[in-house]
């Protein structure tokens, strides 16, 4: 998870074009290039948080894309973190990694292989998706793995087989990654879950977060929130949502600060450390399973966790870590271990 500055809307109208401005002249010295489109999803439509169902979604096409007409390429589809956004991750706003940029590098330094590399903007009302299925949230979930890899596959020259599609993410998306991979293994070949977010069950919940939580009465009042408040408040969007409490549609896990039950079966319920036992043959089946963490990371100990428990099922994972905390190393991480494992996992053309 990592926290963002919004732009103003006539500055990011700016930056975005001297992005794509830069990538074409990129693609000129052997880089890739870039695509902003939009892609509807039905299963996102009705979602009560009013989010619109018209997403932007980065195309990172590689340097032969635009030449070789009659090749055809693996997919990457690629998560990010909660409060990130596309732009972010794009390097249309300089952040801690530039998905174009670290694709580029891998391709010179001979560590990857030409892929199509695409990523959905999952910056909703509450900050963040969690890449969950709710009412309140929409079905992020379908929206991944039906809805934008049907889009894709209908609108670019891919590889349109299981064994050519991949799925990664950092944080919450490797949250994301790890949950919809976990069932999705018609879809998604090979999961790479970068510092994932929310793998343990909450079994308890603090009383003055609690407190805070409840004390939210509009979703205007959000943007004001610290990340801890915008974290709970999107988390109850996306596993404890409520479309007979309006105007939120939620259910936060406390009520008077006490703990609710009834809530917190709901959070437990989404937690992969939870669910692994069911989705064991899934998880086999995968062609390919790794995540990593950084030593430093605050979300170190549920990785381990999650460790053991394949190593116990005997469920074939590589799982690393590295000196680092959750956001410092993730362009070098992408550049030399996640476009390195899919380059090696997918099949290619």
């Amino acid at each position: 998870m990592t926290s963002r500055l919004s732009p103003s809307i006539g500055c990011a109208v700016l930056i975005a074009a001297a992005a794509l401005s830069l990538a074409a002249r990129m693609q000129a010295a052997g880089g890739g290039t870039v695509e902003k489109i939009k892609v509807h999803g039905t299963a996102l439509e009705g979602n009560l948080e009013g989010d619109s169902a018209d997403r932007d979604v980065m195309v990172y096409l590689p340097p032969s894309y635009a030449t070789e007409r009659s090749r055809r390429y693996p997919v990457l589809f690629l998560l990010h973190g909660f409060t990130d956004d596309t732009d972010h991750w794009w390097g249309v706003v300089p952040h801690f990694v530039s998905v174009p940029a670290s694709m580029d590098k891998a391709l010179a330094n001979g560590t990857a292989r030409e892929m199509i590399v695409v990523m959905p903007n999952a910056f909703t009302r509450y900050y963040g998706s969690m890449y969950s299925s709710s009412v309140t949230t929409g079905d992020w979930e379908r929206f991944i793995a039906r809805d934008l890899v049907a889009y894709i596959d209908a609108h670019y020259r891919t590889l349109a087989d299981v064994n050519s599609r991949g799925l990664a993410g950092h944080s919450m998306g490797g949250y994301g990654t790890i949950r919809i991979g976990m069932k999705y293994p018609d879809v998604f070949s090979n999961i790479y879950a970068m510092s994932p977010c929310c793998l343990a069950p909450a079994l308890g919940f603090d009383t003055e977060r609690g407190k805070k939580a409840e004390a939210v009465k509009s979703p205007d009042e959000v943007n004001g929130l610290d990340f801890m408040m915008k974290a709970t408040l999107a988390s109850a969007a996306a596993w404890s949502p409520n479309p007979a409490n309006p105007p939120l549609y939620l259910d936060v896990p406390t009520k008077d600060g006490a703990p609710r039950p009834d809530v917190l079966a709901k959070w437990i319920a989404n937690a992969p450390l939870t669910t692994l036992d069911q989705y064991i043959v899934n998880l086999t089946s995968l062609k390919g399973l790794a995540f990593d963490v950084g030593t430093k990371d605050f979300l170190a100990n549920d990785s381990k966790t999650l460790d053991a428990r394949l190593t116990a099922y005997k469920v074939s994972h590589t799982y690393e870590t590295y000196e680092g905390d959750h956001i410092n190393r993730v362009a070098d991480r992408l550049e030399t271990k996640v476009f390195a494992f899919f380059s090696k996992q997918l099949r290619f053309d």
